[in-house]
Protein backbone atom coordinates (compact mmCIF):
# COMPACT_ATOMS: atom_id res chain seq x y z
CA UNK A 1 0.00 0.00 0.00
CA UNK A 2 0.95 3.36 -1.20
CA UNK A 3 0.20 7.01 0.07
CA UNK A 4 1.32 10.63 0.53
CA UNK A 5 1.47 11.21 3.90
CA UNK A 6 0.92 8.63 6.71
CA UNK A 7 -0.84 9.77 10.21
CA UNK A 8 -0.25 7.36 12.66
CA UNK A 9 -3.43 8.17 15.52
CA UNK A 10 -6.99 9.47 15.41
CA UNK A 11 -6.43 12.03 18.49
CA UNK A 12 -7.27 15.85 17.70
CA UNK A 13 -3.51 16.48 16.85
CA UNK A 14 -3.68 13.91 14.01
CA UNK A 15 -6.99 15.17 13.03
CA UNK A 16 -6.01 18.72 13.41
CA UNK A 17 -2.99 17.72 11.23
CA UNK A 18 -5.07 16.02 8.18
CA UNK A 19 -7.19 19.48 8.20
CA UNK A 20 -4.43 21.90 7.75
CA UNK A 21 -2.18 19.41 4.75
CA UNK A 22 -2.95 20.06 1.05
CA UNK A 23 -5.75 18.72 -0.75
CA UNK A 24 -3.80 17.20 -3.54
CA UNK A 25 -2.10 14.89 -1.10
CA UNK A 26 -3.08 11.26 -0.59
CA UNK A 27 -3.29 10.99 3.25
CA UNK A 28 -3.76 7.82 5.13
CA UNK A 29 -4.96 7.92 9.02
CA UNK A 30 -4.78 4.90 11.13
CA UNK A 31 -5.23 3.85 14.62
CA UNK A 32 -4.70 1.28 16.72
CA UNK A 33 -8.34 1.26 18.19
CA UNK A 34 -12.09 2.78 16.53
CA UNK A 35 -12.01 6.40 15.40
CA UNK A 36 -13.31 8.20 19.08
CA UNK A 37 -11.24 5.49 21.50
CA UNK A 38 -8.55 8.03 22.17
CA UNK A 39 -7.27 10.33 24.94
CA UNK A 40 -8.52 13.27 23.29
CA UNK A 41 -11.96 12.16 23.64
CA UNK A 42 -11.11 11.97 27.34
CA UNK A 43 -10.17 15.60 28.06
CA UNK A 44 -12.67 17.38 30.25
CA UNK A 45 -11.68 20.61 31.69
CA UNK A 46 -11.10 23.23 28.39
CA UNK A 47 -8.63 24.20 26.65
CA UNK A 48 -7.08 27.68 26.96
CA UNK A 49 -6.81 30.77 25.15
CA UNK A 50 -5.15 34.35 25.17
CA UNK A 51 -7.74 36.36 26.28
CA UNK A 52 -6.39 39.17 25.46
CA UNK A 53 -2.45 40.79 25.53
CA UNK A 54 -2.62 41.84 29.31
CA UNK A 55 -2.98 38.14 30.21
CA UNK A 56 0.09 37.03 28.09
CA UNK A 57 2.61 37.49 31.11
CA UNK A 58 0.56 35.81 33.69
CA UNK A 59 -0.54 32.93 31.07
CA UNK A 60 3.44 32.70 30.25
CA UNK A 61 4.30 32.66 33.98
CA UNK A 62 2.14 30.13 35.01
CA UNK A 63 2.78 27.64 32.29
CA UNK A 64 6.70 28.02 33.22
CA UNK A 65 6.02 27.81 36.82
CA UNK A 66 3.53 24.75 36.43
CA UNK A 67 6.63 23.03 34.72
CA UNK A 68 9.19 24.15 37.38
CA UNK A 69 10.68 26.43 35.05
CA UNK A 70 12.53 23.75 32.60
CA UNK A 71 10.05 24.62 29.73
CA UNK A 72 11.34 25.62 26.78
CA UNK A 73 10.38 29.48 26.75
CA UNK A 74 10.29 29.72 22.87
CA UNK A 75 7.18 26.58 22.52
CA UNK A 76 5.58 28.42 25.31
CA UNK A 77 5.61 31.56 23.71
CA UNK A 78 4.20 30.06 20.36
CA UNK A 79 1.38 28.02 21.65
CA UNK A 80 -0.04 31.07 23.60
CA UNK A 81 0.20 33.61 20.76
CA UNK A 82 -1.13 30.73 18.48
CA UNK A 83 -3.82 30.41 20.63
CA UNK A 84 -6.58 32.56 19.26
CA UNK A 85 -5.97 31.59 15.88
CA UNK A 86 -6.28 27.72 16.95
CA UNK A 87 -9.60 28.72 18.64
CA UNK A 88 -11.07 30.57 15.47
CA UNK A 89 -10.55 27.44 13.66
CA UNK A 90 -12.45 25.48 16.33
CA UNK A 91 -15.26 27.28 16.15
CA UNK A 92 -15.12 27.44 12.36
CA UNK A 93 -15.43 23.69 12.58
CA UNK A 94 -18.83 23.87 14.32
CA UNK A 95 -17.23 23.70 18.23
CA UNK A 96 -19.62 25.00 20.55
CA UNK A 97 -17.95 27.09 23.60
CA UNK A 98 -19.87 27.91 26.61
CA UNK A 99 -20.97 31.27 26.29
CA UNK A 100 -22.35 33.93 28.54
CA UNK A 101 -25.65 35.83 29.21
CA UNK A 102 -24.59 38.16 26.42
CA UNK A 103 -23.64 35.40 23.92
CA UNK A 104 -19.44 36.09 24.62
CA UNK A 105 -17.01 33.39 25.24
CA UNK A 106 -17.31 32.29 28.36
CA UNK A 107 -14.03 31.37 30.82
CA UNK A 108 -13.11 29.21 33.71
CA UNK A 109 -10.03 28.66 36.29
CA UNK A 110 -8.20 25.37 36.65
CA UNK A 111 -5.59 24.54 39.66
CA UNK A 112 -1.87 26.63 38.90
CA UNK A 113 -3.96 29.56 36.66
CA UNK A 114 -3.90 32.88 38.29
CA UNK A 115 -6.79 33.93 36.27
CA UNK A 116 -9.75 32.56 34.54
CA UNK A 117 -8.76 31.85 30.20
CA UNK A 118 -10.43 28.04 29.83
CA UNK A 119 -12.75 27.89 27.60
CA UNK A 120 -15.06 24.53 28.03
CA UNK A 121 -17.94 22.53 26.83
CA UNK A 122 -19.65 21.34 29.70
CA UNK A 123 -17.16 18.48 31.32
CA UNK A 124 -16.54 16.81 27.89
CA UNK A 125 -14.46 20.15 26.03
CA UNK A 126 -12.13 16.85 24.58
CA UNK A 127 -15.08 15.22 22.79
CA UNK A 128 -16.48 18.48 21.81
CA UNK A 129 -13.56 19.28 20.04
CA UNK A 130 -12.27 15.99 18.34
CA UNK A 131 -15.85 14.73 17.44
CA UNK A 132 -16.22 17.74 15.09
CA UNK A 133 -12.55 17.45 13.61
CA UNK A 134 -13.30 14.07 12.81
CA UNK A 135 -16.56 14.84 11.22
CA UNK A 136 -14.58 17.63 9.02
CA UNK A 137 -11.88 14.93 8.41
CA UNK A 138 -14.51 12.81 7.23
CA UNK A 139 -15.96 14.88 4.86
CA UNK A 140 -12.34 14.94 2.66
CA UNK A 141 -11.81 12.77 -0.21
CA UNK A 142 -7.98 13.03 0.11
CA UNK A 143 -7.98 11.01 3.07
CA UNK A 144 -8.21 7.25 3.99
CA UNK A 145 -9.56 6.18 7.92
CA UNK A 146 -8.16 2.74 8.60
CA UNK A 147 -9.36 1.65 12.11
CA UNK A 148 -7.92 -0.95 14.17
CA UNK A 149 -5.13 -0.65 12.64
CA UNK A 150 -1.79 -0.67 14.94
CA UNK A 151 1.74 0.45 13.56
CA UNK A 152 4.41 -2.31 14.68
CA UNK A 153 7.64 -0.45 13.33
CA UNK A 154 8.56 2.08 11.04
CA UNK A 155 10.44 1.39 8.06
CA UNK A 156 13.77 3.21 8.13
CA UNK A 157 17.41 3.52 6.34
CA UNK A 158 20.01 5.70 6.83
CA UNK A 159 17.86 8.02 9.31
CA UNK A 160 14.84 8.80 6.81
CA UNK A 161 11.08 6.99 7.10
CA UNK A 162 9.31 5.64 4.30
CA UNK A 163 6.45 4.67 6.08
CA UNK A 164 5.28 1.91 8.72
CA UNK A 165 4.51 -1.70 9.08
CA UNK A 166 1.18 -1.91 10.22
CA UNK A 167 -1.54 -5.27 11.08
CA UNK A 168 -4.66 -4.97 10.13
CA UNK A 169 -8.20 -5.96 11.95
CA UNK A 170 -7.57 -9.19 10.66
CA UNK A 171 -4.24 -9.56 12.27
CA UNK A 172 -2.67 -9.88 8.53
CA UNK A 173 0.11 -7.93 8.10
CA UNK A 174 1.26 -4.92 5.20
CA UNK A 175 3.48 -1.95 4.99
CA UNK A 176 2.25 1.17 4.28
CA UNK A 177 5.24 3.22 2.19
CA UNK A 178 4.79 6.97 2.78
CA UNK A 179 6.64 9.90 1.85
CA UNK A 180 6.39 11.40 4.58
CA UNK A 181 5.21 9.77 8.33
CA UNK A 182 3.09 12.06 11.57
CA UNK A 183 3.70 9.76 14.39
CA UNK A 184 0.37 10.72 16.96
CA UNK A 185 -0.22 8.34 19.29
CA UNK A 186 -0.99 9.63 22.19
CA UNK A 187 0.15 9.05 25.84
CA UNK A 188 1.50 6.39 27.61
CA UNK A 189 -0.86 4.99 30.27
CA UNK A 190 -1.81 1.47 28.83
CA UNK A 191 1.45 0.77 30.59
CA UNK A 192 0.20 1.35 33.66
CA UNK A 193 -1.94 -0.17 36.26
CA UNK A 194 -3.57 2.68 37.33
CA UNK A 195 -4.19 5.83 34.58
CA UNK A 196 -7.03 7.91 33.06
CA UNK A 197 -5.83 6.98 29.53
CA UNK A 198 -7.27 4.03 27.27
CA UNK A 199 -5.72 0.71 27.90
CA UNK A 200 -4.18 0.32 24.14
CA UNK A 201 -2.13 3.56 24.53
CA UNK A 202 0.87 1.76 25.58
CA UNK A 203 3.26 4.15 24.32
CA UNK A 204 4.25 2.12 20.95
CA UNK A 205 5.72 5.45 18.88
CA UNK A 206 8.45 5.30 22.40
CA UNK A 207 9.10 1.89 21.87
CA UNK A 208 9.60 2.03 18.35
CA UNK A 209 11.99 5.26 18.28
CA UNK A 210 14.25 3.26 21.42
CA UNK A 211 15.06 0.86 18.81
CA UNK A 212 15.84 2.98 15.41
CA UNK A 213 17.58 5.38 17.46
CA UNK A 214 15.01 7.91 17.03
CA UNK A 215 15.90 11.13 19.92
CA UNK A 216 13.61 11.29 23.15
CA UNK A 217 13.29 14.03 25.60
CA UNK A 218 12.36 14.02 29.07
CA UNK A 219 10.80 10.80 29.00
CA UNK A 220 10.87 10.18 33.11
CA UNK A 221 8.64 13.42 33.10
CA UNK A 222 5.07 11.73 33.95
CA UNK A 223 2.12 13.48 35.47
CA UNK A 224 0.42 12.21 38.40
CA UNK A 225 -3.73 13.77 37.96
CA UNK A 226 -4.42 14.27 41.76
CA UNK A 227 -8.33 13.47 41.51
CA UNK A 228 -9.03 10.37 39.95
CA UNK A 229 -12.51 8.34 41.07
CA UNK A 230 -11.38 5.55 43.38
CA UNK A 231 -12.26 2.22 42.50
CA UNK A 232 -11.14 -1.32 43.60
CA UNK A 233 -11.00 -2.56 39.86
CA UNK A 234 -7.62 -1.53 38.15
CA UNK A 235 -8.63 -3.07 34.54
CA UNK A 236 -11.08 -0.29 33.86
CA UNK A 237 -9.10 3.35 32.86
CA UNK A 238 -9.60 5.18 35.94
CA UNK A 239 -12.13 7.71 35.80
CA UNK A 240 -10.99 11.54 36.30
CA UNK A 241 -12.70 14.17 38.18
CA UNK A 242 -12.01 17.60 36.40
CA UNK A 243 -9.31 20.38 37.71
CA UNK A 244 -12.18 22.46 36.85
CA UNK A 245 -14.29 21.01 40.20
CA UNK A 246 -11.86 22.43 42.33
CA UNK A 247 -11.50 25.15 40.64
CA UNK A 248 -14.96 26.16 41.02
CA UNK A 249 -14.85 25.66 44.47
CA UNK A 250 -14.34 21.80 45.54
CA UNK A 251 -12.52 20.71 48.60
CA UNK A 252 -10.30 17.70 49.42
CA UNK A 253 -10.53 16.12 52.97
CA UNK A 254 -8.72 13.36 55.12
CA UNK A 255 -10.33 10.67 56.78
CA UNK A 256 -10.98 13.04 59.35
CA UNK A 257 -12.91 14.87 57.29
CA UNK A 258 -10.40 18.08 57.65
CA UNK A 259 -8.91 19.94 54.42
CA UNK A 260 -4.80 19.15 54.39
CA UNK A 261 -4.00 21.26 51.45
CA UNK A 262 -4.43 23.81 48.75
CA UNK A 263 -6.55 22.60 46.30
CA UNK A 264 -5.25 24.73 43.64
CA UNK A 265 -1.69 23.41 44.07
CA UNK A 266 0.10 22.36 40.48
CA UNK A 267 -0.72 18.76 39.66
CA UNK A 268 2.42 16.75 40.95
CA UNK A 269 2.62 19.39 44.20
CA UNK A 270 -0.77 18.51 45.03
CA UNK A 271 -0.51 14.61 44.12
CA UNK A 272 2.28 14.53 46.43
CA UNK A 273 0.11 16.04 49.42
CA UNK A 274 -2.40 13.13 48.69
CA UNK A 275 0.24 10.59 48.97
CA UNK A 276 1.09 11.93 51.63
CA UNK A 277 -2.26 12.61 53.85
CA UNK A 278 -3.45 8.49 52.36
CA UNK A 279 0.15 7.19 54.08
CA UNK A 280 -0.59 9.33 57.23
CA UNK A 281 -4.40 8.24 57.22
CA UNK A 282 -3.53 4.18 56.27
CA UNK A 283 -6.20 5.07 53.33
CA UNK A 284 -6.31 4.08 49.63
CA UNK A 285 -8.24 7.68 49.08
CA UNK A 286 -8.69 11.06 49.96
CA UNK A 287 -12.10 12.50 49.95
CA UNK A 288 -13.45 15.05 47.63
CA UNK A 289 -16.27 17.62 48.47
CA UNK A 290 -18.08 19.14 45.63
CA UNK A 291 -21.05 20.82 47.58
CA UNK A 292 -19.07 23.35 47.81
CA UNK A 293 -20.22 24.15 44.54
CA UNK A 294 -23.31 25.31 43.37
CA UNK A 295 -25.70 22.67 41.94
CA UNK A 296 -26.61 24.46 39.20
CA UNK A 297 -23.13 24.80 38.15
CA UNK A 298 -22.40 21.20 39.20
CA UNK A 299 -25.38 19.84 36.50
CA UNK A 300 -24.97 22.31 33.88
CA UNK A 301 -20.85 21.99 33.70
CA UNK A 302 -19.85 18.73 35.26
CA UNK A 303 -22.75 16.32 34.16
CA UNK A 304 -20.48 13.41 33.31
CA UNK A 305 -19.21 13.43 36.48
CA UNK A 306 -22.30 13.59 38.64
CA UNK A 307 -23.70 10.74 36.32
CA UNK A 308 -20.51 8.66 36.72
CA UNK A 309 -20.69 9.18 40.30
CA UNK A 310 -24.30 8.20 40.41
CA UNK A 311 -23.61 4.91 38.44
CA UNK A 312 -20.96 3.85 41.44
CA UNK A 313 -22.95 5.16 43.94
CA UNK A 314 -22.49 8.52 45.03
CA UNK A 315 -24.66 11.74 45.27
CA UNK A 316 -22.42 14.57 44.66
CA UNK A 317 -25.00 16.78 45.98
CA UNK A 318 -25.50 15.11 49.36
CA UNK A 319 -22.01 13.22 50.44
CA UNK A 320 -17.87 13.47 48.95
CA UNK A 321 -16.50 11.00 46.88
CA UNK A 322 -13.88 9.14 46.65
CA UNK A 323 -10.87 10.37 44.72
CA UNK A 324 -7.00 8.78 44.43
CA UNK A 325 -4.23 10.03 42.28
CA UNK A 326 -3.34 8.03 38.90
CA UNK A 327 -1.06 8.40 35.76
CA UNK A 328 -2.68 11.20 33.40
CA UNK A 329 -0.24 12.42 30.70
CA UNK A 330 3.06 12.38 29.46
CA UNK A 331 5.30 15.27 29.48
CA UNK A 332 8.08 13.91 27.55
CA UNK A 333 8.24 11.87 24.72
CA UNK A 334 9.82 12.16 20.97
CA UNK A 335 11.67 14.99 20.43
CA UNK A 336 10.96 17.69 18.17
CA UNK A 337 11.69 20.98 17.24
CA UNK A 338 9.05 23.82 17.22
CA UNK A 339 7.99 22.75 13.39
CA UNK A 340 7.25 19.17 14.87
CA UNK A 341 10.00 17.25 13.41
CA UNK A 342 11.99 14.58 15.50
CA UNK A 343 15.62 13.77 14.53
CA UNK A 344 14.87 11.54 11.62
CA UNK A 345 13.98 12.77 8.45
CA UNK A 346 10.43 12.25 6.87
CA UNK A 347 8.91 11.95 10.44
CA UNK A 348 6.92 14.35 12.51
CA UNK A 349 5.52 13.79 15.81
CA UNK A 350 2.45 15.57 17.09
CA UNK A 351 0.41 15.71 20.12
CA UNK A 352 1.41 13.60 23.48
CA UNK A 353 3.55 11.37 22.15
CA UNK A 354 5.64 14.65 20.75
CA UNK A 355 7.93 16.90 23.56
CA UNK A 356 8.77 20.45 22.53
CA UNK A 357 9.30 21.37 25.70
CA UNK A 358 6.49 23.69 26.12
CA UNK A 359 5.17 21.73 29.31
CA UNK A 360 8.47 21.66 30.99
CA UNK A 361 8.40 18.81 34.34
CA UNK A 362 4.69 19.19 35.03
CA UNK A 363 1.95 20.40 32.42
CA UNK A 364 -0.32 23.20 33.47
CA UNK A 365 -3.90 21.99 33.74
CA UNK A 366 -5.94 22.63 29.72
CA UNK A 367 -2.88 23.50 27.74
CA UNK A 368 -3.05 19.99 26.11
CA UNK A 369 -5.02 20.34 24.17
CA UNK A 370 -4.07 23.68 22.49
CA UNK A 371 -0.58 22.21 22.44
CA UNK A 372 -1.21 19.35 20.47
CA UNK A 373 -2.88 21.61 17.75
CA UNK A 374 -0.89 24.58 17.73
CA UNK A 375 2.42 22.12 17.05
CA UNK A 376 -0.02 19.99 14.72
CA UNK A 377 -0.79 23.24 12.73
CA UNK A 378 2.65 23.16 12.86
CA UNK A 379 3.84 20.18 12.02
CA UNK A 380 1.61 20.45 8.42
CA UNK A 381 2.76 23.61 7.74
CA UNK A 382 6.42 22.40 7.70
CA UNK A 383 5.42 19.13 5.92
CA UNK A 384 3.58 21.48 2.98
CA UNK A 385 6.89 23.33 2.67
CA UNK A 386 9.76 21.07 2.51
CA UNK A 387 7.60 18.53 0.87
CA UNK A 388 9.49 18.36 -2.89
CA UNK A 389 12.43 17.60 -0.53
CA UNK A 390 10.89 13.75 0.44
CA UNK A 391 12.31 10.85 -1.40
CA UNK A 392 10.77 7.26 -1.75
CA UNK A 393 11.88 4.14 -1.46
CA UNK A 394 10.14 1.28 -2.66
CA UNK A 395 12.63 -1.67 -2.64
CA UNK A 396 13.33 -1.20 0.84
CA UNK A 397 9.23 -1.42 1.41
CA UNK A 398 8.66 -4.09 -0.64
CA UNK A 399 12.12 -6.14 0.95
CA UNK A 400 10.58 -6.06 4.50
CA UNK A 401 10.11 -8.87 6.61
CA UNK A 402 6.93 -9.36 7.92
CA UNK A 403 7.31 -12.34 9.56
CA UNK A 404 9.56 -11.18 12.43
CA UNK A 405 6.02 -9.19 13.63
CA UNK A 406 3.55 -11.93 13.80
CA UNK A 407 3.43 -12.47 17.64
CA UNK A 408 1.75 -9.33 18.56
CA UNK A 409 1.52 -9.84 21.97
CA UNK A 410 5.48 -10.86 22.58
CA UNK A 411 5.81 -7.52 20.50
CA UNK A 412 3.29 -5.55 22.94
CA UNK A 413 4.74 -6.75 26.23
CA UNK A 414 8.30 -5.71 24.72
CA UNK A 415 7.42 -2.56 23.74
CA UNK A 416 5.88 -2.27 27.28
CA UNK A 417 9.05 -3.29 28.98
CA UNK A 418 11.54 -1.50 26.61
CA UNK A 419 9.34 2.06 27.31
CA UNK A 420 9.21 1.27 31.64
CA UNK A 421 12.68 0.39 31.67
CA UNK A 422 13.63 3.64 29.45
CA UNK A 423 11.92 5.82 32.17
CA UNK A 424 13.29 4.48 35.00
CA UNK A 425 16.20 4.37 33.66
CA UNK A 426 16.10 8.10 32.52
CA UNK A 427 14.78 8.71 36.07
CA UNK A 428 18.43 7.61 38.01
CA UNK A 429 17.12 3.88 38.52
CA UNK A 430 14.31 5.54 40.85
CA UNK A 431 11.25 4.17 40.64
CA UNK A 432 8.15 6.95 39.83
CA UNK A 433 4.82 6.97 41.92
CA UNK A 434 2.81 4.86 39.62
CA UNK A 435 2.90 0.83 39.65
CA UNK A 436 3.37 -0.54 36.01
CA UNK A 437 0.80 -3.03 34.38
CA UNK A 438 1.92 -6.18 34.24
CA UNK A 439 1.73 -9.32 31.25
Amino acid sequence: MKTDILIIGSGCSGLYCALQLPKDKKITLITKSDLESNDSYLAQGGICMLKNDDDYDSYFEDTMKAGHYENDRTSVDIMIRSSQDVIKDLIGYGVRFHRDEEGQLDFTREGAHSDKRILFHEDITGKEITSHLLARVKELSNVELMEYTTMEDLITKDNTCYGAVVRRKDGSLTTIEADCTVLATGGIGGIYRHSTNFRHLTGDALAVALRHNIELQDINYVQIHPTTFYSKDDKQRSFLISESVRGEGAKLYDKNMERFANELLPRDLLSAEIHKQMEKDGTEFVWEDLRTIPEDVLRNHFPNIVDHCKEAGYDVFTECIPVVPAQHYFMGGIKVNHESRTSMNQLYAVGETACNGVHGKNRLASNSLLESLVFAKRAAQNLTENYAEFQSDDALVSGVDLSQYEDRKTIENENIRLVAEAIEAENGAKPTKAEYRTA
